[in-house]
């Protein structure tokens, strides 16, 4: 959950400002987001998952044979200083690079683990829109988990490879770890496989906020797809849910 003045939208090295899937079955699939992102008085998302600020924070493809080698997953773009550098790092460190732009605009990476990512550019401060958070609650990424074997490694991996910083554990276990931007704030957090995680991959969670968190999660079963359970991650309640094709993802309040 994004709390009270603070700015979802930040420019500057690891923060995360959107994420996207290529999905089978594309009609189907903007059905299922449409309807259960789209609740509350005033939904935080309209019906072509623009957020209610009009901005395309989340994107939602067909997928085809340009795809073959990406996981259904959801995945974050991380802001880095230099695409090809990271993605070398990311080499260097066990990764894969899955798909590329020749001019270094973009990538999109696997972690030693499985999990894909995206690595963008620094957004200028002037493309990101000025936000006053004052009663205002808006469809962002509310947060984004990394469901990991191992915390301090994979930890390890981000910052050598987005520029993350790692926060000192919050429990003697170190189950989750926070990774921090440049800025300071937190970016991200990364939670160990099976800490009340049963079943889940190695794959990145977006948390995407809705108006009425219990009438989307009786949508998604309405529409197709299955509600996992709470996520335990030491944050505001979100809740992972599988759409209809088998990407993961999680709700939250707004």
């Amino acid at each position: 959950m994004i709390p009270a003045m603070t700015n979802p939208f930040t420019p500057g090295v690891g923060s995360v400002l959107s994420a996207d899937v290529a999905v089978p079955e594309h009609g189907r699939e903007v059905r299922f987001y449409t309807q259960v992102l789209g609740t509350g008085a005033t939904p935080l998302w309209r019906d072509d998952l623009m957020n209610n600020l009009g901005l395309p924070i989340i994107g939602l493809g067909p997928r085809t044979e340009a795809h073959a080698e990406l996981p259904l997953q959801w995945m974050p773009h991380v802001q880095v200083t230099d695409v090809a550098a990271s993605a070398a790092r990311a080499v260097a460190l066990g990764g894969r690079v899955l798909m590329s732009d020749p001019l270094h605009a973009w990538a999109v990476l696997a972690d030693p683990d499985g999990a894909a990512f995206g690595i963008i550019p620094v957004v200028p401060g002037d493309a990101v829109p000025t936000f006053d958070a004052t009663g205002h609650v808006v469809g962002c990424l509310a947060g984004i988990t990394l469901i990991a074997p191992d915390p301090s490694r994979s930890g390890d991996f981000y910052r050598q490879v987005v520029g993350w910083s790692m926060a000192e554990p919050t429990s003697v276990d170190a189950a989750v770890r926070e990774m921090l931007a440049e800025a300071g704030h937190v970016a991200a957090r990364i939670a160990r496989a099976g800490n009340g995680h049963a079943g889940l991959p190695t794959v990145w969670l977006i948390h995407l906020p809705v108006g009425d968190l219990d009438e989307s999660l009786r949508r998604v079963g309405a529409e197709g797809g299955v509600v996992l359970g709470d996520l335990a991650s030491g944050a505001a309640r979100a809740v992972v849910v599988r759409d209809p094709v088998g990407a993961v993802f999680a709700l939250t309040t707004a």
